[in-house]
């Protein structure tokens, strides 16, 4: 509109562009809801786990001897051989599926495919919903080893929330963490304080009170 400082001038719109390979269902964990919140009552997991999210079992992968979830691969093969391509742990299947409320599918990233030089994958839990119990389990079972895409998640020009840490900033003062003014020049033993941090009484600090400590690396959602 005319008078405006930006009128007759071009407007550029900031975004932030994130790769986002495609996350693989590696199993899943079924919860039963107790009186003290929900329990895991049982974890099921695919038969066969990249290399990327076995690393995440390891402090030092290239030193060990590499055996996270042989023995269970092993089993899955037993299983699948036995029953003529039966479902493998299906004892495990159909306990989640008499005694579960939540399901959970445990995904990881690929982390091979974004070059940051990261070679371990990050494991998430993600809940699913709608529909039985029974057909929660089987929808996560169906997805064991296959890509979730994003398209498969979000549509084009969705409103989503973005939830990350912020940057760390370390230890600081009350002058810079909680906007305090500064004391007057020639006060006694420092300037960037609170000058009073309380009555007597209550005779306890309360939490309402600026004091130093942590700043950044706080956990925020940017509600779209």
């Amino acid at each position: 509109r005319p008078g405006s400082k930006l009128h007759k001038k071009e407007v550029a719109e900031a975004v932030s562009v994130v790769e986002a390979p495609p996350m693989v269902v590696v199993g899943f964990v079924g919860y039963v809801e107790t009186p003290r919140g929900l329990r895991a009552l049982t974890t099921v997991w695919a038969g066969h786990l990249s290399e990327e999210v076995k690393r995440r079992f390891y402090k030092a992968w290239h030193k060990s001897k590499q055996k996270a979830f042989t023995k269970y691969q092993k089993r899955w093969a037993d299983a699948s051989k036995a029953s003529d391509g039966g479902a493998p742990m299906a004892a495990e299947i159909e306990r989640a599926k008499k005694y579960c409320q939540v399901v959970r599918a445990i995904c990881h990233t690929q982390v091979s495919k974004v070059k940051i030089g990261q070679k371990k994958a990050h494991i998430k839990e993600i809940q699913i919903n709608g529909g039985t119990t029974a057909a929660k389990v089987d929808f996560v079972t169906g997805l064991f080893e296959q890509e979730v895409k994003v398209a498969d998640v979000f549509s084009q020009d969705e409103m989503i929330d973005v939830i990350g840490a912020t940057k760390g900033k370390g230890f600081n003062g009350v002058v810079t963490r909680w906007g305090v003014t500064r004391l007057a020049r020639k006060s006694h033993r420092g300037l960037r304080k609170v000058a009073c941090i309380g009555s007597w009484h209550p005779a306890r600090v309360q939490f309402q009170v600026p004091r130093s400590g942590q700043r950044g690396y706080h956990h925020r959602t940017e509600i779209n």
